[in-house]
């Protein structure tokens, strides 16, 4: 960890304690247990690329009377996610940092800028902060990346369209960098796709342009990351378009399990329902694809157990947001 991120790291830390908050959840890392490509794991290998996805849920969208209903109050004020938020990020010290519902991308910017950050952002072409009586501007995309390790070439925003080619409310953000050690260029994209189950087909459209767009503006020798909140279950055909794509991607955290399955959730929320019921919903919906033949996960940061998120779920008084950060180390081979 670099001063600048330690230091940061710090005086946030000591801000939350200030205000009495409690501590971040904490999560470990944990190898992979699995070969990519059967290939063996170099008893010298050295993690080179962090990578870390995360929805930190944007503030405009995370109060109201049908949002989290057992969350309280406090743990919603920005005066207090920004804190968890910062320090989510700071802990875990990644090269690259692919966020989504960033309505507060000036903020993030200038904290993360601190400590060695640079970023990107794309905002949704209508979005929905935008009708919250309280607001910070649009929603979007972001990139980060720290720039004593990687340089930016080139960084694209791409509205996705539906079946049509018509233009949706949905983005991503396309990067090109150099590794400056290495001397090699890869390629990160960050994405969030349409969200609640009718609109399956949508998300399924957004993929596939999407994956065509990445098949073209990406040579075919060069390294790449896709990030994002998918709003999409292993099931559906959109998490097959990219898992079957001639990219041949895989999806990093089934490299937590021997059995190569992904994860069984990535956002556990509790949410007003109809007729006062509350509506619970664990899923696993976020993901961090990459090129096998270029790529090897070998290193991820865990998911906490039910126990650890507590009876309330998320987001709470413990963690920022409804979704999880993923963090995935990786080496560059072939």
């Amino acid at each position: 960890m670099t001063d600048g991120v330690q230091a940061l790291l710090n005086e946030v830390r000591k801000q939350r304690e200030g205000l009495k908050l409690p501590e971040l959840l904490r999560r470990q890392f944990k190898d992979s247990p699995v070969q990519v490509n059967n290939e063996e794991k170099p008893k010298d290998s050295k993690p080179v690329l962090r990578v870390l996805q995360w929805n930190l849920l944007a503030q405009a969208l995370s109060q109201g009377d049908d949002n989290f209903v057992l969350c309280p109050l406090e743990a919603l004020q920005w005066e207090h996610r920004k804190l968890h938020i910062l320090e989510e990020i700071l802990t875990y010290n990644a090269t690259i940092v692919c966020l989504e519902e960033v309505d507060h991308f000036t903020f993030m910017q200038e904290m993360l800028g601190k400590a060695g950050y640079d970023g990107s952002f794309f905002p949704k072409p209508d979005s929905p902060c935008l009708y919250s009586d309280v607001n910070y501007g649009p929603d979007g995309c972001a990139v980060f990346w720290k720039k004593d390790q990687v340089s930016l070439i080139q960084q694209k925003g791409v509205v996705l369209k539906d079946e049509k080619r018509e233009p949706t409310n949905q983005v991503a953000v396309i990067c090109k960098f150099t590794h400056l050690l290495l001397h090699k260029e890869f390629f990160v994209a960050v994405t969030h796709l349409k969200s609640k189950t009718p609109y399956w087909q949508m998300r399924h459209e957004q993929g596939k342009y999407l994956e065509q767009t990445l098949t073209k503006s990406v040579t075919p020798s060069t390294p790449l990351v896709v990030c994002g909140d998918f709003n999409a279950e292993p099931s559906e055909q959109v998490y097959a378009t990219f898992r079957k794509s001639e990219l041949k991607l895989g999806s990093a955290y089934c490299y937590l399990s021997d059995k190569l399955e992904e994860p069984a959730f990535t956002t556990w929320k509790v949410r007003g329902g109809p007729h006062g019921k509350n509506c619970e919903t664990a899923q696993c919906i976020d993901y961090v694809f990459f090129t096998t033949d270029f790529l090897r996960p070998v290193s991820l940061l865990q998911l906490p157990t039910e126990e650890q998120i507590g009876k309330d779920r998320l987001p709470s008084m413990t963690y920022p947001s409804d979704h999880l950060s993923l963090v995935v180390d990786f080496v560059f081979c072939g």
